[in-house]
């Protein structure tokens, strides 16, 4: 079923009157020269300029494109309150095969479409557009984040999405196991591309058993020949049933946690780098229900929208990586936010992070 104007009637409800709604705005963007089709929705700019990563994605259709973009920037929302940043929440999506029609014509149109916004959203890297993409967009966007050193830019930001992650993990075996430490820990990792790679080496270094799989067999041969001790194995199916395993992270495309997962889960921590781990409400608490502590993704992988949000005031990496190693104790405290109210902690962030808005929309009202 659709409206008069062709947009499906689930994702207009899912606008305006569903729980995951509540979204300022959302524009849709087509540059017929260049083939562009893309979607940009604002969740939040309670606290500041929506910011948010493009992600360019073959969706088997438009509604479900649109779905995503709504999605991605609610959890934008949560994850740059919890990180302590001046920025609400926004996310673009891109549709198509980027191996296929990614070009330079197509970015730059996508670059205007940015501006047009007027600085109410700011945009970086996601899954299929890299720093060398954001140079491009660049060229007609001054609110471009993500960008290289040569441009101006901080560069690849999945560095510290990775270190924020293995903070993450350092918390959870702190409030779990009583020690930070992750030395002899058995930790699994699905995907290991932009940011799974990075937090691959940090592992290592500090004598965790490590597991990977990936879908493509490039990344995992890159990963096992650089680091002979790492096991990988067929996919996740076998990844999430590995004996004795500690820790879970998932860190490719969302909805990883699931009616089909969570119950042959062995690991007894769930954190990772991918964006909206949690495929449907009440998933955090049969993770709960069977003893698995839930890290909430939004709070573990904010390491990159540290990094890309002080690109606009002049970057410095020392100090996005200080910040960056906040996210242990951030993640400490929603564990106590969580016990004390005897919610999962995926709704304790929620509840901070809400607070947070809240909080600065009244104080917006006030002026």
């Amino acid at each position: 079923m659709t409206d008069v104007a062709g947009a499906p009637a689930d994702v207009l409800h899912t606008l305006f009157h569903s729980d995951q709604g509540g979204h300022e705005q959302v524009v849709l963007c087509q540059d017929r020269a260049s083939g562009l089709k893309a979607v940009i929705a604002l969740h939040s700019t309670a606290l500041g300029p929506a910011l948010g990563g493009t992600r360019f994605y073959p969706y088997a259709n438009e509604a479900e494109a649109v779905a995503d973009a709504l999605n991605l920037a609610r959890g934008m929302s949560y994850k740059n309150a919890m990180a302590g940043l001046d920025h609400g929440g926004g996310k673009a999506v891109i549709i198509g095969d980027p191996e296929r029609i990614k070009s330079e014509e197509l970015l730059l149109a996508y670059g205007r479409f940015v501006a047009s916004l007027g600085g109410r959203y700011v945009t970086a890297c996601d899954v299929g557009t890299y720093v060398a993409d954001m140079d491009v967009v660049a060229r007609e966007c001054h609110w471009t984040t993500g960008r290289s050193p040569e441009n101006g830019g901080a560069g690849d930001s999945s560095v510290l999405t990775a270190y924020g992650v293995y903070q993450g993990m350092r918390a959870s075996a702190q409030h779990l196991w009583g020690d930070p430490t992750l030395r002899a820990k058995r930790v699994g990792i699905a995907g290991v591309g932009k940011v799974g790679h990075h937090l691959v080496e940090h592992l290592v270094k500090e004598g965790a058993e490590v597991f990977v799989t990936d879908v493509r067999e490039d990344a995992v041969r890159r990963i096992t020949e650089r680091h002979r001790d790492v096991i990988a194995v067929k996919d996740t199916d076998e990844l999430i049933r590995v004996d004795g395993l500690g820790i879970y992270a998932p860190c490719a495309l969302g909805g990883a946690l699931n009616d089909d997962t969570v119950p042959v889960l062995t690991a007894e921590v769930v954190c990772g780098a991918a964006n909206n781990q949690l495929a449907h409400p009440g998933v955090e608490k049969d993770l709960a229900d069977r003893g698995v502590l839930y890290a909430p993704d939004y709070v573990v992988n904010a390491g990159g929208v540290i990094q890309v949000a002080d690109e606009l005031h002049g970057f410095d990496f020392e100090r996005c990586r200080a910040k960056a190693a906040k996210i242990y104790d951030t993640t400490l405290a929603i564990f106590a936010r969580a016990k004390e109210d005897g919610i999962p902690p995926a709704a304790a962030a929620d509840r901070i992070a809400e607070q947070r808005m809240h909080d600065a929309a009244m104080a917006r009202r006030a002026r």
